[in-house]
């Protein structure tokens, strides 16, 4: 039997564009001799759908395109995503659901079982889970088709009292095949893969496993689909962060023929989120996910131009150069705008990064604006002395000037706060934390650090003054950033064991960690989530980002 995975990136809503690919794929996969053909998880709608599930009008297009698709299933099986209707009262009034269509008829149906109500996934707010388990027949085989999230509960915890592959074993399948939209994290890929390996071995089965590609605003989805053999052997690894379709052929044995490994076969990482904050943990791969966030933000929504406020720092440097390489430099403007506090280097710097790229920049001095709105506030501040007030001041004149800029020529402002700012609260409302898209803002400083010296790994983009020199806000004379907070190598592997590993204060300081150094920054992360809770979207690639997987109150009072 020739199968076919597709690994496609779809367009949430969009059913005439998703149902086209869909069919396009099936189209090809006819012509190459295809006996079946595998898509993601929800790939007629797209995922996650969120809120859309609550309209009528989007579920009755989804089966609109089944429709669509089942007519061009007519040699071939195809394994497709989509919502579909519960016909018991009780409960949801949804499935999440995959459709076996062959001989342009729906032969099956599978509903998931397990939905993820945690971190960015909230799938128990739409879907009923399954009520019934039953394998498939296809050609006389027997396949166990499960959903994403089916094939996680394993280990000595699991989340679920229920193991979906536990009730299809007992039918006797040839086969498991898993429809996912599992995403991006620099932990997730190796997960993946132990996961679908302890999958194989207890069920002494081969799987087959489709994933979906592509970023739906803050999530970032990699791909990666893969067929693993009953021995736990890695048969075929598709590419990651890119569309694409591969074969393998499933013989009459149950082995494989046919497909490409691309990164070996040997499977052993179990995907835990190190015990230690590793600034430089895969950051091949997060390069690839910001690059694939920023495209898909810009294309889906269909926007072409970008600005950048450029500072001659590491965060503004590090998102221009990530802009100019997802959308061309042509695209991609950079916007200075020095004050008096800004040293000559600053400029110099911002001025060499843009020559290095190729993208258009503007200067914009502001200190003539700062004083004008420092003579119209004089009154009132009544001679008290210059602060924090004069210091935001700057920052939202920055922000007033990047947006006037942003509306006049139609361009997203994409945001340069890093996730180190961004926990800790060192950052402006409606100033340096103005954007359209965070792109930096699930990296910590260390982590930029690393990016950026991988965006140089081929020549110096990045001014290397750029990487050398002291970060500051320059917002006042003199000023660093090490002058509010403890330095980045001491501050960021705190807010890593509070953010991601979910540390409290005790086991911080178990580590080593100053007690109230660790207080003290731990109270800075409560109390800023204020902040954190106005701002824009953020491109995810942490195993535990900043918003919609993050929930805690803003006026709580825990570490506060």
């Amino acid at each position: 039997m020739k199968i076919f995975l597709a690994q496609q990136n779809y367009h949430i809503g969009n059913f005439e564009a998703n149902t086209t690919k869909i069919i396009t794929a099936i189209e090809e996969a006819k012509r190459q001799g295809g006996d079946l053909i595998v898509f993601s998880e929800l790939s007629v709608c797209g995922y996650p759908p969120r809120d859309f599930l609550e309209f009528n009008d989007f579920i009755e297009q989804g089966l609109a395109s089944i429709d669509k698709i089942r007519q061009v299933a007519d040699t071939i099986g195809v394994l497709v995503g989509c919502p579909s209707r519960n016909a018991k009262v009780e409960g949801k009034d949804l499935f999440n659901s995959a459709y076996l269509l062959y001989e342009q008829e729906i032969k099956g149906v599978v509903h998931k079982s397990l939905l993820p109500n945690y971190d960015i996934f909230d799938e128990y707010r739409y879907f009923e889970p399954a009520y019934e388990w039953n394998v498939l027949t296809f050609k006389g085989r027997r396949l166990a088709v499960t959903i994403c999230e089916d094939i996680w509960n394993l280990g000595d915890d699991p989340l679920y009292r229920i193991c979906p592959m536990d009730e299809l074993i007992k039918q006797q399948p040839d086969i498991m095949i898993n429809l996912s939209a599992s995403p991006f994290d620099y932990t997730h890929e190796d997960g993946r893969k132990g996961i679908i390996k302890q999958n194989v071995l207890k069920y002494n089965l081969p799987m087959v496993y489709c994933n979906t590609i592509g970023s739906q605003t803050e999530i970032v989805f990699d791909g990666g689909s893969m067929v693993m053999d009953k021995n736990g052997d890695l048969h075929t690894e598709m590419p990651y962060f890119t569309e694409s379709m591969a074969s393998i052929t499933w013989n009459d044995n149950g082995s494989f023929s046919g497909g490409v490994v691309r990164n070996g076969n040997q499977v052993q990482a179990d995907g835990q989120i190190p015990l230690q904050f590793k600034p430089g943990k895969n950051i091949d791969k997060i390069h690839q996910a910001i690059l694939l966030g920023i495209r898909d933000y810009f294309g889906k929504m269909g926007f072409t131009k970008a600005i950048v406020a450029s500072s001659g720092g590491i965060d503004s440097a590090v998102v221009l150069a990530l802009a100019c390489e997802a959308l061309g430099p042509q695209n991609v403007n950079a916007l200075l705008l020095p004050s008096q506090f800004s040293t000559s280097h600053s400029v110099s710097d911002a001025e060499q990064l843009s020559r290095n790229l190729g993208n258009h920049v503007d200067i914009i001095p502001i200190e003539g604006v700062f004083r004008q709105f420092e003579a119209a506030l004089k009154p009132v501040f009544n001679g008290l002395p210059f602060n924090v007030a004069e210091e935001n001041l700057q920052s939202r004149i920055r922000g007033a000037m990047v947006m006037a800029m942003s509306n006049k020529f139609g361009s997203i402002l994409l945001n340069t706060s890093n996730k180190s700012e961004l926990a800790t609260g060192y950052g402006t409302l409606y100033g340096d934390m103005a954007g359209g898209l965070g792109v930096l803002g699930d990296l910590y400083k260390m982590q930029v650090y690393a990016l950026a010296r991988y965006i140089n790994r081929s020549r110096e983009i990045i001014p290397q003054n750029i990487i050398d020199k002291a970060p500051s806000a320059e917002l006042r004379h003199d000023q660093k950033d090490s002058d509010s907070l403890p330095e980045y190598d001491v501050l960021d592997p705190i807010l890593y064991q509070y953010i991601e590993r979910r540390q409290g204060p005790k086991e911080i300081i178990a580590l080593g960690n100053a007690p109230a150094l660790t207080t003290r920054i731990l109270r800075l992360v409560n109390n800023n989530e204020y902040k954190r809770n106005q701002f824009c979207p953020n491109i995810r690639v942490s195993p535990k980002a900043f918003g919609v997987g993050r929930r805690v109150p803003i006026v709580g009072k825990y570490l506060s």
